[in-house]
């Protein structure tokens, strides 16, 4: 069984939103609202500025707060580890919203309906496709892939690199992993 998992380097992220933009196009996301954005950070004094471009998303939690809240079933689990949502049955209470640590849940303003990244499950994974954030990155900031193949990229970024699990004490068990920015600052 394949288990899902992206790294998102913050090293080699620029900031430029091409994931974002593409996240958009590929998911039809309307203006107001999105599934993915990178923030960027800018911390220290000058000269020792460190500018940190993080991404904001859906981290798709092994253990989903989202999940165990819903009343009717319609936030789930794949098989793969994959979060969706299951629009004929959600009835949009919102408690999945309320329930995510990672704010990565919305109403879409067009049709009421809750909305969040889905590594493209439906549109590129089902197809054995990268999602279209991963295809787009200029600087190959996100890697993703099959964490239980040994020979897959991002397994062996696992085993070589320092990655760290966004808000790692709530338990959620997150499948976005992030290696920390060394550059700028005091650091370099």
């Amino acid at each position: 069984m394949k288990k899902y998992f992206m790294i998102h380097d913050e090293n080699l992220c620029i900031g430029c939103q091409g994931c974002s933009v593409a996240c958009r196009s590929e998911n039809n996301v309307p203006s107001g609202v999105y599934r993915l954005q990178v923030h960027a950070k800018m911390t220290g004094t000058f000269p020792n500025l460190k500018m940190d471009f993080l991404r904001h998303s859906c981290v798709m939690c092994e253990d989903s707060p989202c999940v165990t809240v819903c009343p009717t079933g319609a936030s789930f689990k794949t098989a793969e580890g994959i979060t969706l949502l299951d629009h004929r049955t959600c009835v949009s209470c919102k408690y999945c919203i309320l329930a995510c640590p990672y704010d990565a849940r919305f109403v879409e303003p067009q049709t009421g309906e809750i909305g969040k990244c889905t590594f493209c499950y439906e549109t590129r994974l089902s197809k054995g496709e990268q999602p279209a954030c991963v295809t787009v990155c200029p600087t190959d900031a996100l890697t993703f892939g099959d964490l239980n193949d040994e020979n897959s990229e991002v397994s062996k970024i696992m085993k070589e690199k320092k990655v760290y699990l966004p808000k790692e004490e709530f338990k959620t068990r997150p499948q976005l992993g992030m290696i920390a920015n060394r550059k700028g600052g005091n650091n370099e």
